[in-house]
């Protein structure tokens, strides 16, 4: 099964929220829209479920037209599962009624294995009995993935499904949800503004803007070769420091990055993720850097550092370290940029999209 959306523009009232948007999920792959609040995620996942109206363009999934302006079918033709923000669940209902609740189409002496099948799928096959009420968050949205899971859809949306989680617990059953995902092998399309949530959830990522998708590909794809320097910051945090384009690389205060196709002589920008920026072995290698704060973090350490600029002045740049890295406040260290983690664009280039 896959699901193709075909120009899909969408408005309320005067406020346009989509604007021709194309995409199509491949069988089994998990797609997620990136962006801001506000910028049309939920709308096209609404729109792909039937809960909306489609307004202009057309949704087909394995090739059958779900919607066109003018003609839909409906929410309970389209074999689509939807896990909501808030889950959903009805508190009157046990555990496994919640999950029997959409096999209504299925025969009745086939909904108890049906329902047992989605339970064990998501680790709660224990839980039949219990009250929505009884169960943790992650157990509740794992109720919820169950429920959407049961009727066995051919295609699976998921809306901000982790975002009431706190941080511990959303890893956990993101996790979870992501083994369950690959499993079902259904095409997938997940709603998210976590960046870092998209990145280990998706096979490929189409990043929003302004109701527009400014960028689709992998998450390496938009990590390490972001389109514009909106993608590299919503991606990630950045550095930036000012250069020059000479002879096919962006200059910097501490060295050359790609030039990408600038001119030569024109100023740029160059943006530097924080574990682009190496501290060096040894002190007469690199440029010249002093230690304003070092800080463990766990996984990595983080530190603060002041570098002149070559006009007078200081750039103050973060740079992710492994763990370990012992570095004394007022250290002096040497320190260069990986090329592979710079990206170098116009000054004040960040455009948006046209109206």
């Amino acid at each position: 099964m896959s699901l193709r959306l075909s120009a899909i523009r969408h408005a309320y009232g005067a406020k346009e929220v989509l604007r021709g948007v194309s995409l199509e999920v491949a069988p089994g792959e998990i797609l997620c829209l990136l962006g801001p609040s506000g910028d049309g995620k939920t709308t096209l996942l609404r729109l792909v479920a039937g809960l909306e109206t489609l307004q202009h363009g057309a949704i087909e999934l394995d090739g059958r037209r779900l919607a066109e302006p003018g003609r839909a079918v409906p929410p309970e033709g389209r074999n689509v599962g939807f896990v909501f923000q808030d889950y959903a669940l009805f508190p009157h209902l046990t555990v496994g009624e919640n999950v029997a609740f959409g096999l209504n189409r299925v025969p009745r002496g086939d909904r108890g294995w049906r329902v047992a099948e989605a339970l064990a799928r998501v680790g709660l096959e224990a839980h039949a009995e219990s009250w929505p009420h009884q169960l943790s968050g992650g157990q509740q949205q794992r109720v919820a993935l169950a429920r959407a899971l049961a009727p066995r859809p051919a295609v699976l949306l998921l809306d901000e499904a982790f975002a009431s989680l706190d941080a511990r617990l959303r890893e956990k059953v993101r996790d979870d949800t992501l083994h369950v995902l690959q499993q079902a092998g259904i095409p997938a399309l997940i709603v998210t503004h976590d960046a870092e949530e998209a990145m280990f959830m998706a096979d490929r990522i189409a990043l929003m803007r302004q109701g527009r998708v400014v960028q689709l590909g992998t998450p390496e794809e938009l990590y390490l070769s972001p389109a514009d320097p909106f993608v590299a910051t919503f991606l990630g945090e950045v550095n930036r420091l000012p250069g020059r384009v000479r002879d096919g690389l962006a200059w910097t205060a501490i060295g050359p990055a790609p030039g990408h196709g600038l001119p030569d002589g024109a100023p740029c920008e160059v943006l530097l993720r924080p574990e682009g920026l190496r501290v060096l072995p040894e002190a007469g290698d690199g440029v010249v850097a002093e230690v304003e704060a070092s800080r463990m973090l766990g996984a990595t350490t983080l530190v603060h550092l002041a570098v002149a600029d070559g006009e007078g002045g200081l750039l103050h740049l973060h740079a992710r370290l492994p763990p370990g890295a012992a570095l004394a406040r007022g250290e002096k260290v040497a320190v260069a940029l990986d090329p592979t983690r710079a990206f170098a664009f116009p000054p004040g280039a960040n455009p948006a999209p046209p109206p």
